[in-house]
């Protein structure tokens, strides 16, 4: 089968490689049908790491897809040959302390699509998953609506962890697709006081398109400033999708006193510096969220139900052959890139 793979800082290749096959009763054999460039992948390919992950090339990544189920095990009873699948790309050992306690997303033997030294990435023609990691939608969403679950759980998690009252404000440092999956979960459960905080001008006309109220471009208007000629007394929630560390300051000092900072995205160096003056002044709360918690069907739910159209985050669309070109594109904010799909 084909099979794309990292081979170098922002150098990748299709090779040919085996097919995975069925080895436990409760895999189920998937076909590829469409998958998404993350932001972790982007990690990956152009600085070889995410903190402590490093690559060791040659690397199969990628971890957000959807595909056709074409074998189960002896045991598989929740998907059938044919179903058009959302796959959960954490594999949980279901026996640690973790697994136990109700936090699968934590646990201590963890093995995610695409991570380095856990499970090969996605980008290839099958991958083989255990049963509880495939949900069926045939029927209910199409393969790039199906793809685009995965990142939608991290929004709907984010904001389920922030535990949002209604007639609250809300900001959101970056419109891409973490961003957006935050933004459409929130004006789904009816939260529309919502400040969108990005560079990007395209990315804020996408945010203003899909419902947030207010816009502030950083890089031509204070923060703060902008801020407070909208709320007076500063935002109760603040999301920080971005993973910059001028975001988090800025953050800060747009949450009220009391007020939750929510940290979603990824740093590029892995930490975080904050004005713990401020911070402790205001006696602020740090959420940190770890992927998604049992927000799958939630997800699915929510795009089946029309309360959310993921697919408005899409900007691009590529074949498998084309991937390092969707992943040069990600990178480096050409065409006013948001998010790329690989179609097979």
């Amino acid at each position: 089968m084909r099979r794309v793979v990292l081979t170098g800082i922002r150098e990748m290749e299709m090779v040919n490689s085996l097919t995975p096959e069925i080895t436990d009763a409760n895999d189920v054999k998937i076909k590829l049908t469409t998958i998404g460039v993350c932001g972790s992948d982007i990690h990956y390919y152009a600085e070889g790491k995410i903190g402590s992950q490093v690559v060791q090339y040659p690397y199969p990544v990628g971890h957000e897809c959807s595909g056709i189920v074409e074998e189960v095990g002896e045991n598989v009873s929740n998907v059938k040959v044919g179903d058009l699948v959302v796959v959960d790309p954490a594999v949980h050992c279901g026996k640690c302390d973790q697994c136990v306690s109700g936090r699968p997303h934590t646990c201590r033997n963890n093995k995610f699509l695409g991570c380095p030294g856990q499970l090969d990435g996605c980008l290839a023609d099958y991958i083989v998953m255990p049963d509880f990691t495939c949900f069926p939608v045939s029927g209910k969403m199409n393969p790039t609506q199906a793809a685009l679950i995965e990142p939608l759980t991290i929004g709907v998690y984010a904001v389920n962890l922030a535990q949002i009252q209604n007639n609250i404000s809300v900001g959101i440092f970056g419109a891409g697709p973490i961003g957006l999956s935050i933004l459409m979960k929130l004006l789904a459960d009816n939260i529309t006081n919502i400040t969108m905080i990005e560079p990007r001008e395209y990315r804020l006309e996408k945010a203003k398109e899909i419902g947030a109220n207010y816009l502030i471009n950083p890089e031509k208007e204070n923060v703060e400033t902008k801020v407070m000629e909208q709320e007076e007394l500063l935002l109760d929630v603040v999301f920080e999708a971005s993973g910059e560390q001028e975001a988090v300051s800025n953050a800060i000092k747009i949450l009220k006193p009391g007020g939750k900072l929510v940290l979603v995205g990824i740093p590029p160096e892995a930490q975080y510096t904050f004005n713990m003056d401020l911070m402790r002044r205001k006696e602020l709360t740090v959420v940190n969220v770890r992927r998604q918690n049992y927000c799958v069907e939630e997800a699915i739910e929510l795009v089946v139900s029309g309360k959310i159209d993921v697919e408005k985050m899409v900007t691009h669309n590529f074949t498998l052959e084309e991937t390092a070109k969707a992943f040069e594109l990600v990178e480096a904010y050409k065409d006013g890139a948001i998010k790329a799909m690989i179609n097979l």
